[in-house]
């Protein structure tokens, strides 16, 4: 039986012998790029990328710079290297190198990434496609949209094809599976920063009125605590505003009008004495309205003579109907909201009660400019209103882009297998907060005091 004492000289020379392994290492790491010539560097770049699932923090630096080091000797013969082990590599392996290039890649200067190169990271990108989780798909996307040859509107519309078959938009949509559900919305939130007045939404909007907006009520996700019907509404809002000519534009635009009647109740039957038959008043979901009204005014634009001449009288009096009643709840709330933040500022407004509230205000004020265009005669779709949930001032995506990414001097840590989610891109209360929260704002007394 050893002592105590042989025990920890063992140790020591055991740990002395490990120490010495990984300087040894570390010193091979450094002269690799050494031997990173004609035929031999795309080798030295497999080699190079497996190493990357080292997880002493040194070790990782000197492969990340290594690595940067050969790609600026042959930048297509490193990218061979990382994309045979991302395509074959081990799952440890395979992540970090695409998270290596998600964020080494920009750093590289422009005689580095020459347009021929671009194209090969387009080519390779699109072979790892065929088979990702949800996270290497959202960090591919962000690849992609970094480089330069994609900035143009053809490169755009290059990658919202891209993402569009990723969203497998050609299937029948599947509103009872959760995986389903969420390849949706994951890739539909990689395509909205990519439209413009130039790169339409049109294929995307198509098959949200077609085919999600019908199974709104059905729809399943893994996402604990996500609104999941106000999140399909708020992207199919944003896409409304960038869809080109559609085909059949009368029968979605019905799908949508018949979806937003459903959220603008009639107003309650009167008694004979003049009060309320029912027990209570109709709940308004005001942030739903905002969605669907708005995506029905983006493309009310396209067939202005909907309301007017494709429905029968009886239709367009119900809306009317329906739209006066939502109109004076509306006015009620506004009045509310606006005293119970007059004379708020700084520090005030940014309680979490108040913020539910500026936002509130936002959605029930953009809900009455759209309200009032349809009321004219015709009704009118020229109002102009910034969605509750968007910035006001215009955000460059490149440079919005540029602020989320970040890099880190240390291994990144292993993560679970699986398609995952970015909560970035996730559309969070307040909105779907205080959706719910409404109708107790006093609304109902409020009415009933009128």
């Amino acid at each position: 039986m050893p002592t105590v004492e042989e025990l920890y000289r063992n140790y020591g020379i055991l740990a002395d012998a490990t120490e010495q392994v990984g300087q040894i290492r570390r010193q091979a790491i450094k002269e690799l790029p050494q031997f990173a010539a004609g035929e031999n560097l795309p080798r030295v770049a497999d080699i190079l990328t497996q190493l990357l699932q080292t997880d002493d923090s040194a070790e990782f630096n000197l492969v990340n710079n290594a690595l940067l080091s050969i790609f600026k000797m042959d930048a297509k013969g490193t990218l061979g290297g990382l994309f045979s082990q991302i395509l074959q590599g081990e799952d440890i392996v395979r992540e970090r190198a695409i998270k290596f290039l998600s964020t080494k890649l920009k750093t590289l200067p422009d005689e580095v990434l020459t347009k021929e190169v671009e194209e090969l990271i387009l080519t390779e990108s699109k072979k790892v496609l065929e088979d990702v989780t949800g996270e290497e798909f959202v960090l591919f996307m962000k690849i992609l949209s970094g480089l330069k040859s994609l900035q143009t509107v053809s490169g755009r519309q290059q990658l919202v094809e891209l993402v569009a078959e990723q969203a497998d938009l050609e299937q029948t949509f599947n509103p009872s599976d959760p995986d389903c559900v969420d390849r949706l919305l994951q890739c539909t939130r990689q395509a909205v920063p990519l439209f413009s007045k130039n790169v339409h939404s049109t294929r995307f909007v198509t098959y949200f009125c077609e085919q999600v907006l019908p199974n709104l009520s059905s729809l399943t996700t893994p996402v604990e605590g996500l609104d999941i019907q106000l999140e399909v509404l708020k992207l199919l809002a944003e896409m409304s505003s960038f869809c080109g000519d559609m085909e059949k534009l009368e029968t979605n635009l019905r799908k949508l009008f018949d979806k937003l009647l459903e959220y603008m109740p009639l107003p309650p039957e009167e008694a004979e004495n003049g009060e309320n038959a029912g027990n209570e008043e109709p709940k308004l979901q005001f942030s739903y309205v905002e969605c669907l009204l708005y995506s029905f005014h983006q493309l009310g634009r396209k067939l202005p003579d909907f309301l007017t001449a494709k429905l029968n009288a009886e239709k367009l009096k119900d809306f009317k109907i329906r739209l006066q009643y939502f109109a004076r709840g509306l006015q009620v709330y506004i009045r509310q909201l606006r005293l119970a933040l007059q004379g708020k500022t700084g520090e005030a407004l940014k309680t979490e009660e108040n913020k539910i509230k500026v936002v509130a205000l936002k959605i029930t004020n953009n809900i009455n400019v759209l309200i009032k265009d349809l009321f004219h005669i015709p009704p009118s779709y020229k109002s102009t209103v910034t969605l509750s949930w968007k910035p006001v001032q215009k955000v460059e995506i490149g440079q919005k882009r540029a602020n989320e990414d970040t890099t880190s001097g240390s291994p990144p840590k292993k993560s679970s297998a699986g398609p995952k989610r970015d909560a970035r891109q996730i559309y969070n209360p307040p909105s779907g907060k205080y959706s719910s929260n409404l109708s107790n704002f006093n609304y109902e007394r409020s009415l009933q005091g009128k």
